[in-house]
């Protein structure tokens, strides 16, 4: 069953519909989109995503490993190919995972 859509309206005053609780306006969403950089490259919901985790930069997303950014709320499978290309585009990667190591 699909879920009803609600007409809401964001605080610039663009009227939009959403099945979902997610508040973020698809008209606002556009007019934020930075024309280039890696944020460019994600959808809204991503871009959104990694911006509110404070992660708006390649030196900041290369801190974190692809496990880590999956789990962010907004950043899907799909977008881990694009964050991929545009780390490896400036020489660098995504943290690898870290083994704790037990000394007995």
């Amino acid at each position: 069953m699909k879920a009803e859509k609600t007409l809401r309206v964001c605080e610039k005053g663009h009227n939009y519909y959403k099945s979902t609780d997610c508040p973020s306006c698809p008209t606002c969403d556009k007019e934020k989109k930075p024309e280039s950089g890696f944020l460019s490259k994600l959808s809204s919901p991503a871009r959104n995503a990694l911006v509110h985790e404070g992660i708006d930069t390649l030196p900041k997303l290369s801190k974190y490993t692809e496990k880590e950014i999956l789990k962010i709320h907004g950043i899907g499978p799909a977008s881990l190919p694009t964050l991929r290309t545009s780390l490896e585009e400036a020489d660098l990667s995504f943290k690898e995972k870290s083994y704790v190591s037990c000394q007995l």
